[in-house]
């Protein structure tokens, strides 16, 4: 399995399939390169995904390094292994903060940005949830008990099969014989709630780091995280953002949905 090593001597894991334009996919806080697997195959470009450090396949760090600055750093570091000057980012949630990072301090190294379900205002509701569960192993002592809570409990979601949320538990936890186990560091929940003990930090003008390049922006039209007037406030600054609401979904789309996929396929046009 493919490796690279990061600036501060961790292994990270990554894939690396497909042919054309390269997009590193970057996933949600808590999860892994599996965050892809229903779009992947349905976009025509070089796709690239890394584990975050802690997560995934990825070794285990320091806690204090599990901060938005050094992934940023680690894609960086990836691109270099790989020998790509240039590359496009697909970011959901924690994927898209990281975007708005290197779009302020390596613009030069994107040729796009596409977001998933996020953006520079975090709404408060979904951040108290993501601070409940972060870290901690979920209830469900197997993968069919955690698909079956989600398609029962997961209301913002309408119209998932079991089989759909079967793969997503299979993706984020291991099955032992003691039950669900996180597929990454426990110690990540500190990192996070010490980030959360700081002063909010303006994300706008990350988000105008965008300006000239090829943006846009998938949301779930029940998302708890990024609101509607949020949505359309980065409308209003970037009218040329490729923009999409999904229907019957919350944090985040799968992106494979109709939707998300018209919005897609059209910001991969623009990278050509």
């Amino acid at each position: 399995m493919p490796f690279f090593t990061a600036q501060d001597g961790t292994k990270l894991h990554y894939t690396d399939e497909g042919v054309g334009v390269p997009v590193i996919a970057l996933a949600g806080l808590t999860r892994n390169g599996a965050d892809f697997d229903h779009v992947a195959p349905h976009l025509p470009v070089r796709l690239i995904r890394p584990d975050y450090r802690g997560r995934g396949q990825s070794d285990w760090a320091d806690a204090a390094t599990y901060t938005i600055p050094h992934e940023a750093q680690d894609v960086l570091a990836l691109m270099d292994h790989l020998e790509l000057e240039t590359a496009a980012i697909l970011g959901t949630s924690r994927g898209g903060l990281i975007a708005m990072v290197l779009a302020a301090t390596a613009k030069d190294r994107l040729l796009g940005v596409a977001l998933n379900d996020i953006g520079p205002v975090i709404d408060g509701k979904g951040l108290d949830i993501i601070k409940g569960y972060i870290g901690r192993n979920p209830p469900q002592k197997t993968y069919a008990a955690a698909a079956e809570a989600r398609a029962k409990h997961w209301s913002h979601f309408v119209d998932v099969p079991v089989a759909r949320w079967l793969a997503e538990v299979k993706a984020h936890y291991k099955e032992t014989d003691d039950g669900l186990v996180i597929r990454y560091d426990p110690k990540l929940r500190d990192a996070v709630l010490a980030a959360g003990a700081q002063p909010a930090p303006d994300l706008w003008p990350l988000f105008a780091a965008f300006t000239g390049l090829p943006l846009a922006l998938v949301r779930g039209a029940n998302s708890d995280l990024l609101s509607k007037d949020t949505a359309d406030e980065m409308t209003r600054r970037r009218p040329d953002m490729i923009r999409t609401d999904v229907p019957g979904r919350g944090h985040v789309p799968f992106l494979d949905e109709p939707q998300a996929l018209d919005a897609l396929h059209k910001w991969v046009e623009q990278l050509q």
